[in-house]
């Protein structure tokens, strides 16, 4: 039996993040891994899909290159080469990761690690073989997969998920989008531009639906032109596959209808991976399909923490990073801080690009807090009009002490300009802070500034 200080159960973006941290502080660690070193973000998420994302917006960038004096032509369109690259990116970059465990002296057992009990974990690993290890900490970084609900199940065929969606190279000539959060439209822009007809589904009023209403409604409005089509509002959807084409089945304003469509993808959430493990038999609490923890990300045995999807929301990887980081230190006694959800940035890399941190416009007056808002479109910034950006808009709820409350950017660039906001108000600023910064000019940061500064009704420039 192999000993370790800290044992983590899952190779993804939060466990190889937690296991470096952990090795820097000294600790001997060994992480768990039963498929691929980088988990779903790395593998089947986050990078392959930007690397979609990005073959997407060049098909749109080329067709509006004439009003630059670029008069160039779109030949044609090849799905398998995009989505090929896609997964290559990934492969590459999951070697990356086993360089840096290597680098960090963490062990890596491919395998499916199980509790035996609270202190010892067996792993049947890939070679089948077995081997027990014991640990003094564990940190269970073991992600999420998909959800379903009646009416609503992934068959693998014509109701596919995420995964099987990022694999495909023969595309669909339509395709039907249950759910329209993030993953719902990221894959729809892709598709749409390659040639798809694609038409999205959702039960609540507006896509994004978590995100602040403005923004949801910028998208619409952008995705509208691009001809993708919306029932948005619905009062009940189903698919099935029907052998010959996939069949949604929906209410819309008390009215039965019914589309036909090659493939459908069910996009209607995740649920943490709680299940195999034997967290039943040691005493780890579980809540709605997630591991419950507190703030430092501990679950019910006190030397066993739980970080990324498996901990519930948000579900974003950049958040399961953190959570590892905060997990480590906190295990090995080093100096932390306690994760604060309202401080983690959201990003959906549609175009135009959302972004947001904290509450939104109807939190805000759900909460009775005091408030003023201020709202600049990109159109009113040089740099966005000169490069062709200058949709979207930047808006931030500040309170009454102009302290920031919650930032929504809608535009070309949004997931790269919202780090400002983050580190402000992660760092308890207030508006004087943003008014003494001096941003560079002609840049789109500078929005993040006008915006501030109409929220105050002090605006330079709009």
């Amino acid at each position: 039996m192999e000993k370790f200080d800290v044992i983590v159960l899952g190779g993804g973006p939060g466990g190889y993040i937690a296991a470096i941290r952990a090795s820097q502080l000294g600790k001997k660690v060994a992480i768990v891994e039963k498929e691929h070193l980088g988990g779903v973000c790395l593998n089947k998420g986050c990078i392959p899909t930007k690397a979609l994302l990005k073959s997407a917006h060049s098909v749109h960038e080329l067709k509006s290159m004439a009003k630059l004096g670029i008069n160039a032509e779109l030949v044609s369109l090849d799905s398998k080469i995009a989505v090929k690259r896609a997964n290559e990116i990934s492969s590459k970059i999951a070697k990356g990761v086993s360089f840096l465990m290597k680098k960090n002296n963490v062990a890596v057992f491919d395998g499916f690690g199980s509790f035996k009990n609270s202190n010892e974990m067996n792993v049947k690993l890939n070679s089948r073989e077995s081997v027990d290890l014991v640990a003094q900490n564990y940190i269970i970084a073991t992600g999420a997969s998909y959800n379903s609900f009646p009416g609503l199940v992934h068959d693998g065929d014509r109701l596919i998920g995420a995964w099987e969606a990022l694999k495909m190279e023969e595309l669909p000539l339509s395709i039907g989008i249950v759910g329209a959060g993030a993953i719902g439209v990221e894959f729809a822009y892709f598709w749409n531009a390659f040639g798809v007809d694609v038409h999205i589904f959702e039960l609540q009023n507006h896509l994004l639906p978590i995100e602040d209403e403005d923004s949801s409604v910028e998208v619409e409005r952008a995705y509208k032109k691009l001809k993708i089509k919306l029932s948005l509002g619905v009062s009940s959807v189903k698919a099935e596959n029907k052998g010959d084409c996939a069949l949604i089945t929906t209410t819309e304003k008390g009215e039965a209808k019914e589309y036909k469509f090659d493939k459908v993808l069910i996009a209607v959430g995740m649920k943490g991976n709680i299940t195999g493990f034997g967290l039943e038999g040691i005493g780890v609490e579980t809540h709605k399909n997630f591991i419950k923890v507190n703030e430092f990300n501990q679950t019910s045995m006190g030397h066993i923490y739980a970080i990324g999807d498996v901990s519930g929301p948000p579900l974003l990887a950049h958040a399961a990073s953190h959570e590892g980081i905060v997990a480590s230190e906190h295990l090995s006694g080093h100096p932390t801080h306690p994760i604060n959800k309202e401080n983690i940035p959201g990003c959906t890399y549609c175009y135009p690009q959302v972004a947001s941190i904290g509450f939104t416009e109807r939190k805000v007056k759900e909460l009775e807090l005091e408030h003023t808002i201020g709202k600049v479109p990109f159109r009113s910034n040089g740099k966005a009009i000169a490069s062709e950006e200058a949709d979207g808009f930047v808006k931030v709820i500040l309170g009454k002490e102009g302290n920031l409350l919650g930032a929504h950017i809608v535009g070309a660039v949004a997931t790269e300009l919202i780090h400002e906001y983050s580190l402000f108000k992660t760092m308890e600023g207030v508006d004087e802070d943003i008014f003494a910064t001096i941003h560079p000019h002609p840049t789109l940061g500078e929005t993040l500034a006008e915006a501030v500064m109409a929220a105050k009704n002090r605006s330079l420039n709009f």
